[in-house]
């Protein structure tokens, strides 16, 4: 009787209206406004968004007669972690580094180092982000997150440790100062850069259209910077030679877990498990980003669909 009693007070708090309101089903019921609209007149230069609004991942699905809203992406400026504007990256003897700004802003100071540096410049191309010196090669591309870029020096294919220093101390001093100059051809389309797809087997998985070293050395940086959550996410291992991780999750189905689920179950807490994070090569400049389970709860298609989701917006 305490039991069915117990029972009976908590579903009659999950309806709709009540105290856990599924915020879900606005996302059904919502009705689509007209797109506000400015002059023509009007000068564009002063107008930029104030309050982006960042895409959502997928579509809205449901799922045994639940809605599923759509997760959205993360801002290029980051939500959870604070970012440094200038962030190194070292797979094995490669190192570069990360500025948060797109190569168009960061080509105009590539160049202004050069030249303020005293580098005699014997080449230079705009389109592909190229500064040959006699000291060295300088080099911008598009970093893998939206709004990045990836900045380079090297002589003779080998990276010049003291140049990315000098690199680093360049950017960092110029951060609230980027130019808005353009640089055709470096920009990805956000649509070409990550797609969560679903395998003939069942299977979710990310596709990345770039090399497996780039990626594994991002999504190393932002697991280390995220999976911080003791009991719901914790990165435990890396190996940049396998291009795997190991993380401990707390998947969606367990944390969604109902109270008459909990009651009626071996394990009366909610807990997390050992998961597998795996790169793969899937053809030139192409990845796969993988979810395996390595523990004996159960993990369910909808559970890696959510974790690939959530790794995937740390790339974004």
């Amino acid at each position: 009787m305490p039991l069915a009693a117990i029972i009976a007070l908590v579903t009659a708090g999950c309806a709709r209206d009540g105290f856990y309101d599924d915020r879900n089903i606005d996302y059904v019921e919502a009705q689509r406004s007209a797109p506000l609209s400015l002059p023509a007149s009007r000068d564009e230069q002063r107008y930029r968004d104030a309050m982006p609004v960042p895409q959502a991942t997928g579509t809205l699905r449901s799922d045994g007669g639940r809605f599923r809203a759509p997760s959205p992406e993360r801002l290029a400026t980051g939500q959870a972690v604070e970012r440094d504007f200038v962030e190194r990256r070292v797979v094995g003897d490669d190192r570069w580094l990360v500025v948060g700004a797109d190569p168009g802003m960061v080509w105009p100071q590539l160049q202004d180092f050069a030249r303020t540096r005293g580098l005699s410049v014997e080449s230079s191309d705009p389109e592909r982000g190229v500064l040959n010196t006699a000291e060295g090669r300088l080099s911008v591309r598009q970093g893998l997150r939206t709004g990045d870029s990836e900045v380079r020096c090297d002589r003779q294919g080998r990276p010049v440790a003291a140049c990315l220093e000098a690199l680093e101390e360049h950017f960092s001093a110029r951060s609230a100062t980027a130019s808005a100059a353009s640089l055709t051809g470096q920009q990805l389309a956000d649509e070409e850069r990550l797609r969560l797809d679903q395998l003939d087997s069942g299977e979710w998985v990310v596709r990345i259209p770039l090399e497996i070293d780039r990626v594994w050395a991002e999504l190393s940086h932002q697991l280390e910077a995220d999976f911080t959550v003791e009991e719901r996410r914790q990165l435990l291992e890396r190996n940049p030679q396998s291009h795997d991780f190991l993380i401990d999750y707390m998947t969606a189905s367990e944390r969604e877990r109902g109270f008459v689920q909990i009651v009626l179950s071996p394990d009366v807490r909610q807990m997390s498990q050992r998961i597998r994070l795996v790169l793969e090569e899937a053809g030139p400049r192409q990845t796969r980003l993988r979810a395996v389970n390595e523990s004996e709860r159960r993990f369910t298609e909808g559970d890696a669909r959510e974790l690939l989701e959530r790794v995937s917006g740390l790339l974004r």
